[in-house]
């Protein structure tokens, strides 16, 4: 019973601090009340608050900074959240990712083109041109610009809910999708198909940038498929 009362005062507290972030108008950066201010605040012990304050930061809606204090995570408003701890993916799964990501993504590339939002352009400009910066240099440097572009893409779309499905994929398999691009190992064709797909962006030609990117990650689902000799049993 007592674990349980603990457990119950526990989840209340998490929705007050909630509330508190709410009320108070506080955004991603912001400084909460140090442990001790809150644990007087709620009139509980401090233990009790820490246990609370551990419970947001696992959900992403807090970072408690060593030596600093609590702040408003940059993952507040996030509807979908990443989970870091999950094993690698086996060969077969690897085209199950690129499945993922071929069923939302070119959805998106439309969405993207249909609205004519200049800082999300700029964004997809910049990736692309970083990209082409490292087409022939470090690799480490190229995949973070190939998925930035990605991401960009998902965000231009305006749909914030899969804009971070597939900014979750990109995050938690982002050893798989470096493998992937290695396996593919095609810079110059890959990079010239993101090219396309922007063009497609910019001239707000939706069918096409949904064609395109839908186009470009079935090519390179093919490739890795043919390279790593997966069949059709092993992939379902």
């Amino acid at each position: 019973m007592a674990e349980l009362a603990r457990s119950s005062l526990s989840d209340a507290l998490t929705e007050r601090m909630l509330e508190l972030i709410r009320s108070e108008g506080l955004r991603p950066g912001d400084r909460l009340p140090s442990a001790r201010a809150l644990a007087e605040r709620f009139a509980v012990a401090t233990p009790t608050i820490r246990e609370a304050l551990r419970r947001l930061q696992a959900t992403g809606t807090i970072e408690m900074r060593h030596g600093s204090g609590v702040y408003v995570s940059q993952t507040l408003d996030r509807v979908v959240l990443p989970n870091p701890h999950l094993p690698p993916l086996p060969g077969a799964q690897l085209l199950q990712l690129l499945d993922a990501r071929l069923l939302v993504e070119p959805y998106l590339a439309g969405l993207a083109a249909s609205r004519p939002d200049p800082t999300h352009r700029a964004r997809l400009t910049e990736a692309l041109a970083a990209a082409e910066r490292h087409i022939h240099g470090d690799d480490s440097a190229l995949h973070r610009a190939t998925m930035a572009f990605h991401r960009a893409v998902a965000a231009a779309s305006g749909n914030t809910v899969l804009h971070e499905i597939v900014d979750s994929l990109l995050t938690v398999r982002a050893s798989e999708q470096r493998e992937i691009l290695r396996i593919f190992d095609d810079r110059d064709r890959d990079h010239e198909e993101h090219r396309a797909v922007l063009a497609a962006i910019e001239a707000g030609a939706a069918d096409r940038a949904r064609t395109l990117m839908h186009r470009h990650l079935l090519d390179v689902r093919t490739v890795v498929a043919g390279r790593l000799n997966v069949t059709d049993e092993e992939e379902r």
